[in-house]
């Protein structure tokens, strides 16, 4: 298995590449491209259970203890009661699942499993990853993973109900509450999860360090490339903590150990520690994939280079560093030392100033731009706004005195969905329009994405923008049952509000894969280069053959040398540290 590089690029291998069969090709392949498309169809899967589960939250804070219509007849006894009502620890069980499966299973392997697999090798003009058989194990091991979380369901006491932080000592003690099975599978995949995430990200940096195209220097990289090359950094940093912390908490649930059990000398904060490290790196390691890719979408349809282009790497690698000394803003409720907290406070606010250069950036971009108001323009624009909306919430959440108040409210709620929603969804939406047509040789249906858009858009706020309002009021998190508390009763339309946004939320959901089935059958057929884009992976065909390149092109100066036929540009020179870009033609 030799990967085409720079150094050993096989001119016309395309065409005497053998055939493949249906496993080689679609079950168990090496080419990068189709594992990102494996990872893309497996996160979309995830991306319906994540949500249903989601809007069976939804219904029953909006309808405490009503039968759920259909689903009633069909979810394990441990969710709902024989009457089809939601009863509490199954609703701890959705919420707990819900963030598992949107977390691990679809954020992550969407940006960094899909649009990484799919766009490295493409966009720095490589035949492959440097890895292709861990490549393909990688990805076969986030499926494994998936497979045993989703079996928590069937456990005996069904799925975990601790939240998706599994805090301790209630996930180290499960067995007082009958879920000590399914609190174990979830230890199980996530333990699986990280060791698909560090073998992907070590796949990455390794392709990106050594088997860059000649001339593609590290600052004439795409913003795409460099947000994935600083998310697997982050990842091979971070995650191999929660893969250890979930390790000893399955030792604490069936070894006999007391890492985090106090009854035999453990320490309860010592798991929010090692969850905490890793869980706010985390929040970066979904944003900054986004981040990049809303960035090539923005740069393309406002007709400019992206504006300040090294500050824009400067500002991922800030935040990419910070990320990781700011996890302690999670613990203020903890009892934490005053000194300590206000550190994690100063430290906490830093980390806004490369965010809101960023975003400066972006605004800079469409300045006096010639901006086409396309599905993937829509989507990016959108990403910004609500990262903006998200991001302006966690400066409030930063000031230790406000935090003690809101910690346990909706409001936290509220940011981390703008943030993570608003922001690594929306941005999912624009790479997918953006790139559906290099992938699969089709366009999407624009009409049909525009309705998809604005149903989103604005179901979206409808969702999240009242829980601000439900956190304010005092609605706490992580309970089934809100008119019970006096104080609540008069916030229940909230709720309701809330609820039906949700509801618009799936029916544009389905709205969206519909337009996807149908486009891969009926789509117009893409050109190589639809939208007049200017990286490496719009000069080959859509989709791009075995190999990507018939020669591995050369970067010269900002500009790289290769054409496809049909493909008449004129190269654009630039300065000797800069983006690869091509002269736009009159579109």
């Amino acid at each position: 298995m030799s990967a085409i590089t720079a150094e050993n690029a096989i001119p016309g291998h395309e065409t005497h590449h053998p055939k493949e069969g249906f496993v080689r090709k679609y079950l168990w392949t090496y080419d990068h491209k189709m594992i990102g498309l494996q990872y893309l169809w497996t996160a979309l899967f995830f991306l319906l259970i994540g949500g249903g589960l989601a809007l069976l939250v939804r219904f029953q804070l909006a309808w405490p203890n009503t039968p759920v219509p259909l689903f009633g007849a069909i979810l394990p006894s441990t969710i709902v009661s024989d009457e089809g009502a939601i009863i509490p620890q199954g609703y701890n069980m959705m919420v707990t699942m819900h963030a598992t499966v949107m977390v691990f299973f679809v954020v992550m392997p969407m940006l960094i499993g899909a649009f990484g697999n799919y766009l490295i090798p493409l966009q720095i003009g490589a035949g492959d990853m440097a890895f292709p058989l861990l490549n393909e194990l990688s990805y076969w091991l986030y499926f494994l993973s998936g497979v045993v979380l989703l079996g928590a369901f069937f456990a005996p006491g069904g799925a975990p109900g601790t939240g998706w932080t599994a805090y301790a000592p209630l996930s180290s003690v499960a067995a007082y509450n009958g879920t000590q099975i399914g609190q174990s599978l979830w230890g199980v995949a996530i333990f699986i999860n990280g060791l698909s995430s560090i073998a992907g990200a070590t796949n990455y940096i390794t392709t990106i360090v050594n088997m860059r195209a000649p001339g593609m220097k590290m600052f004439r990289m795409p913003l795409a490339v460099w947000s994935l090359f600083i998310t697997a950094i982050l990842l091979v940093f971070a995650v191999p903590v929660l893969s250890a912390a979930a390790a000893m908490l399955f030792a604490d649930l069936n070894l006999g150990t007391s890492f985090f059990n106090p009854a035999g000398g453990g320490q309860p904060l010592l798991w929010q520690h090692l969850f905490w490290f890793f869980g706010h790196p985390e929040v970066y390691i979904m944003i900054l994939p986004a981040m990049g890719l809303a960035s090539e979408v923005i740069s393309v349809f406002a007709r400019k280079p992206i504006f300040g282009y090294k500050a824009m790497v400067w500002a991922m690698i800030a935040i990419a560093f910070l990320g990781f000394v700011v996890w302690g803003h999670h613990m203020f409720v903890s009892g934490m030392n005053l000194t300590a907290s206000a550190v994690f406070s100063v430290s906490t606010m830093f980390i806004a100033v490369p965010s809101a250069i960023k975003t400066f950036n972006w605004l800079g971009t469409v300045w006096k731009g010639s901006i086409e108001f396309t599905t993937p323009m829509c989507f990016a624009l959108a990403f910004v706004s609500m990262f903006v909306i998200g991001g302006l919430s966690g400066i409030f959440m930063a000031s230790t005195p406000v935090d003690l108040f809101v910690h346990h409210t909706y409001f936290i709620v509220a940011h981390i969905h703008y943030v993570l929603f608003g922001g690594s969804i929306f941005a999912i939406f624009a790479a997918i329009y953006f790139w559906f047509p290099k992938m699969f040789g089709r366009m999407l249906n624009e009409t049909l994405g525009k309705v998809h858009f604005f149903i989103t858009f604005i179901f979206f706020n409808m969702a999240f923008f009242p829980m601000h309002n439900l956190g304010l009021g005092g609605m706490m998190r992580r309970i089934a049952d809100p008119p019970i508390y006096e104080h609540l009763r008069q916030l229940q339309p909230l709720n309701q509000i809330s609820t039906v946004g949700a509801i618009g939320l799936g029916f544009a959901t389905f709205i969206f894969l519909w337009n996807m089935i149908s486009s891969l059958r009926h789509g117009k057929k893409a050109p190589a280069n639809p939208w007049h884009a200017n990286t490496l992976e719009w000069t080959v065909p859509s989709p791009p053959g075995h190999g990507n390149f018939p020669k591995t092109p050369t970067v010269y100066h900002g500009a790289y040398e290769y054409s496809v036929p049909g493909l008449e540009k004129d190269y654009l020179p630039q300065d000797e540290e800069a983006p690869v870009h091509v002269k736009l033609d009159s579109h």
